[in-house]
């Protein structure tokens, strides 16, 4: 069973994952780490706002994805730090986001497909306001998040509106909430979630 957290950049993913992790014995972690493809982008000078190279960079993160996936297939729970849907996602909707006009290639269309094992059964979508994210950033000096603005204003409104269509995500509201808040209302999504499973 695969759980996701989800939500914009700065909204305590990871915050919250380690507040739950730490009263949910057994439970296998899985952070994402880009450093792998990052680093490939950057030897073979791609650019994500060229068509051509967008379809090899997205083709990238999801093999990077599946890999990862095969990692932790067989563990009886694992939490993630966004998992396939986000890849998933982003390949679709990062070129309408952008105002560009692009369609995705059939090769990238069967990597799309080839992901869909690997997506979460449960995904966790942590929402704040943008005044609430804006101040989380500003309070986080660890990352430079320099992508923020841009999926704030162009993406997040788009993926919101993606996951909440979808029967497998549970909204929660994070404004105004403590970590440790936050982390007892997952647990217990959690928790009612893997019962009924």
């Amino acid at each position: 069973m695969i759980i996701s957290l989800q939500g914009s950049m700065a909204v305590g993913k990871t915050s919250v994952l380690k507040a739950i992790t730490k009263r949910l014995p057994g439970v296998t972690i899985s952070y994402e780490d880009v450093t792998e493809v990052i680093t490939k982008i950057k030897q073979h000078h791609l650019d994500k706002d060229n068509d051509d190279d967008y379809q090899i960079i997205q083709g990238l993160w999801i093999d990077h994805e599946i890999a990862r996936y095969e990692k932790i297939a067989d563990e009886k729970l694992v939490l993630m730090d966004f998992g396939a849907e986000e890849i998933d996602f982003y390949t679709r909707a990062y070129p309408k986001a952008s105002g560009k006009d692009w369609q995705l290639s059939q090769q990238l269309i069967n990597k799309l497909n080839d992901l869909e094992p690997c997506l979460p059964d449960l995904v966790i979508f942590l929402d704040a306001s943008s005044e609430e994210l804006r101040r989380r950033k500003a309070l986080d000096k660890t990352r430079s998040r320099s992508f923020f603005d841009f999926q704030l204003e162009n993406l997040l409104p788009i993926k919101r509106d993606w996951f909440l269509l979808k029967a497998n995500t549970v909204l929660v509201d994070t404004n105004g909430k403590s970590v440790e808040q936050v982390g007892d209302e997952g647990l217990r999504i959690i928790s009612s979630y893997v019962s009924d499973n």
